[in-house]
């Protein structure tokens, strides 16, 4: 049932509706999301530098940095977080980079974002959780010594 009083089409005096994005935005969105992806990191490092956040996320929460991490591009998650990327923003899962590193067996990106401050409790799996599921003994005591 509705509340004849609050009709989300027309905001009340509180609420304040948001623009849709245009599809020039959206396209432009995607092309950034795919340097992730793709580690395109020199052309993403220049989009990052040029005023695109470091920390954007898709509609999934998945930002920048989860991208390339969960797709093995160990210099992009560098470049990423020298340029402010948070390494321990979930998505809208709870995951992290560091975890999704870890569940894709990604060594260098583990190493990239460790280096750039990652938190290995954080999140849910967290990373330390998610090395223990696998049996990775190895990063356990890395992510423990931390």
């Amino acid at each position: 049932m509705t509340d004849p009083a609050h009709h989300p089409e027309h905001p009340t005096s509180g609420e304040q509706q948001q623009p849709a994005p245009d599809s020039e935005v959206l396209q432009f969105a995607a092309k950034i999301f795919n340097l992730a992806r793709q580690g395109e990191v020199d052309t993403l490092a220049a989009y990052v530098d040029a005023g695109v956040p470091a920390n954007l996320c898709n509609d999934k929460g998945d930002t920048l940095v989860m991208l390339a991490a969960y797709h093995g591009h160990s210099q992009t998650v560098s470049a990423l977080l020298e340029r402010g990327a948070d390494p321990d923003r979930p998505n809208d899962r709870g995951q992290t980079p560091l975890a999704g590193a870890v569940f894709k067996g990604e060594q260098a990106v583990i190493e990239a974002l460790l280096a750039g401050g990652a938190d290995p409790t954080a999140g849910i799996p967290s990373a330390v959780e998610t090395a223990r599921l696998f049996g990775l003994d190895d990063l356990v005591v890395l992510f423990e010594g931390r």
